[in-house]
């Protein structure tokens, strides 16, 4: 499933390393041109733009009052979640909130002279819009990861977005919703979600700030809203590149590697070590682990091409 390759042998390292670099991970102009219609459309139509975008996208037909999920939806489809799953939820939330705590900035100034005083001054913004993918991976640690830092920095109103078939098809989104008392989440995703953030409609507000990953199609709009809106960055397909020495367990670097491998097709892991024992006990738990998963059949075409 994975391929080792031994620095020795020059030649195939050589190739499988080239063709990693050459893979194409920009946004074509077809696409970003479309992605700007869509934009356009929201910004001119807001939410029956968004409406028909939903329709056409993810085959589900909404009204203008159904955009915003009711927290009754949210706590119902939380619900489904197992103990397991919540506590590890609840875990990951206390270990996030931790870091972040630490790294928060403060406020400070000094008077170097009198009638002299220098500072900076650091303040939350009003409005954060966190955007929540779907699809065939909805993942609730893209909450963990968006709405914590949100919150610690005391960021006063924070937006979901995510498309609408997510909160029933993975509930353990929702549970990671409903346990950061995240309330305010709209069933929109995709391109017209991030120009709803970016610009408004009469039902999504404006936000300052979007952050959260995406497809290609909603890394285009946030390159394209970007001014209008501050963004966290234009994201690419997953890759992961872990460095490794014999100390290093294998079941643990074999996860990390699906965790990433996971994301797309398009996704990008590999394992450097100057182990050998390591890397053939990594390819064997790799293969283990995705026996059990149901994106096997992903993984292996992802870490066939990309992997190594």
């Amino acid at each position: 499933m994975i391929e080792i390759i031994r620095s020795q042998e020059k030649d195939r390292l050589a190739t499988r390393l080239q063709a990693i670099r050459d893979r194409n991970v920009a946004l074509d102009d077809a696409l970003v041109s479309e992605v700007a219609a869509i934009i356009r459309e929201v910004r001119t139509r807001g939410d029956a733009a968004l409406i028909d975008y939903t329709a056409r996208f993810d085959s589900v037909q909404l009204r203008a009052s159904e955009l915003r999920v009711s927290e009754d939806t949210l706590k119902r489809s939380a619900l489904r979640v197992d103990s397991f799953v919540l506590e590890s939820l609840r875990e990951a939330i206390r270990n996030v909130r931790v870091f972040h705590e630490h790294q928060k900035e403060e406020s400070w100034e000094i008077t170097p002279a009198e009638g002299v005083r220098l500072g900076q001054r650091i303040n939350p913004i009003a409005r954060a819009g966190l955007y929540v993918p779907g699809g065939t991976a909805a993942y609730p640690s893209s909450v963990v990861m968006n709405v914590v830092p949100a919150q610690v920095a005391g960021v006063r109103r924070i937006l979901v977005t995510t498309p609408p078939r997510t909160l029933a098809e993975n509930p353990a989104v929702a549970a990671a919703l409903v346990e950061l008392n995240v309330t305010e989440v709209y069933a929109v995703g995709g391109a017209q979600a991030i120009a709803a953030l970016a610009y408004g409609t009469e039902t999504v507000p404006r936000v300052d700030k979007i952050t959260g990953p995406g497809n290609k199609y909603v890394a285009a709009a946030k390159k394209l809203v970007f001014g209008a809106v501050g963004i966290d960055s234009i994201a690419g397909p997953s890759e992961v590149v872990i460095i490794a020495d014999d100390s290093a367990r294998a079941d643990f670097v074999a996860a990390d590697l699906l965790a990433q491998a996971e994301h797309g097709e398009d996704a990008s892991a590999i394992l450097l070590t100057t182990s050998e024992d390591l890397a053939r006990e990594t390819a064997a738990e790799v293969k283990l682990q995705a026996a059990s998963l149901s994106r096997r059949a992903l993984l292996e075409r992802s870490l066939a091409r990309d992997g190594a």
